[in-house]
């Protein structure tokens, strides 16, 4: 953590909604001119499209059938919290890009399913943010948490994020319901041992709650909207957190504990908005106070 160079991690599982999460951050940043440099957990895998699926067949050769994305065999997460680390002392740190699709390779100049070059992530900047799989990750080799000032875990119900996936999936890359459902049983170790338990590490977790029936994600045939959600927010330390505000300005919300707030979800953004706002201000008037 470091007062001259504030760092805000958004961590979430394949599925969850972190990129909704970003486009608000984003927002917030431009509306305040607030000039954030920007990494991706996919950046940090440690193989490429074609790598990753040989080094899957040679775990599975190996008796390893869950082989994933989720675990840290597959990431690079050393080199993430040196970024972390790097980014906190000095600003500094390196980053590059995942190539996801045409559109992206046409931007960076590589094909689909491989990665730029390392590039020194841009000086002057703010803050970091992070949004990706490990944000808040720690294990025995490796603890990220430690490093970032601003910790968030977008964590739909269960239900609900496998839903997201199967559709997401299916639409953006072409895949069988079938194959998405392996994907999902291949991780469900590393999900439980690496994504779960950052979701204790986080300062606000956003967990969206579908109130319609989602009891068999793999045959859903819609996701549910965000006014068929509701959304709990739970922070983890709320002295300073002015509930009675939050609670007047967003309708219909209320307090399920003393550290929770219920909100509808289409109100998502506003209440995000509401919430980080003052928080992003902090970090930023904290930094510049520390020059």
């Amino acid at each position: 953590m470091s007062a001259k160079h504030p760092i805000i991690s958004v961590t979430g599982s394949s599925g969850a909604g972190t990129s909704s999460v970003k486009r608000t951050f984003e927002k917030i940043f431009r509306r305040d001119g607030v000039n954030a440099a920007y990494i991706e957990g996919d950046a940090f895998h440690s193989y490429d499209r074609v790598g990753m699926k040989a080094a899957m067949v040679k775990a599975g050769d190996q008796g390893d059938d869950n082989f994933s994305h989720f675990g840290p065999q597959a990431n690079l997460l050393d080199k993430l919290a040196e970024t972390f680390e790097a980014y906190g002392k000095n600003g500094g740190g390196e980053t590059r890009q995942y190539v996801h699709d045409d559109s992206e390779a046409e931007l960076y100049g590589t094909a689909p399913g491989t990665f730029t070059d390392w590039r020194p992530i841009p000086k002057e900047s703010d803050l970091l943010f992070y949004e990706g799989l490990h944000g808040a990750v720690v294990t025995d080799k490796v603890n990220v948490a430690q490093h970032a000032d601003l910790k968030i875990g977008v964590v739909p119900v269960i239900n609900l994020e496998w839903t997201q996936k199967i559709h997401r999936d299916k639409s953006e890359r072409g895949y069988s319901t079938d194959a998405v459902t392996d994907t999902i049983l291949r991780r469900m170790p590393d999900y439980v041992r690496y994504i779960c338990p950052q979701f204790t590490q986080t300062d606000i977790n956003f967990q969206r709650v579908p109130t319609v029936d989602t009891s068999n994600p793999f045959i859903a045939r819609d996701i549910p909207t965000a006014d068929e959600s509701l959304v709990v927010i739970r922070f983890a330390r709320p002295q300073g957190i002015d509930f009675s505000y939050l609670l007047s300005m967003i309708h219909d919300s209320f307090m399920s504990r003393a550290n929770s707030i219920v909100i509808p979800g289409g109100k998502l953004d506003i209440g995000m908005q509401l919430i980080l706002t003052p928080m992003i201000h902090q970090l930023v008037e904290r930094k510049r106070r520390s020059v």
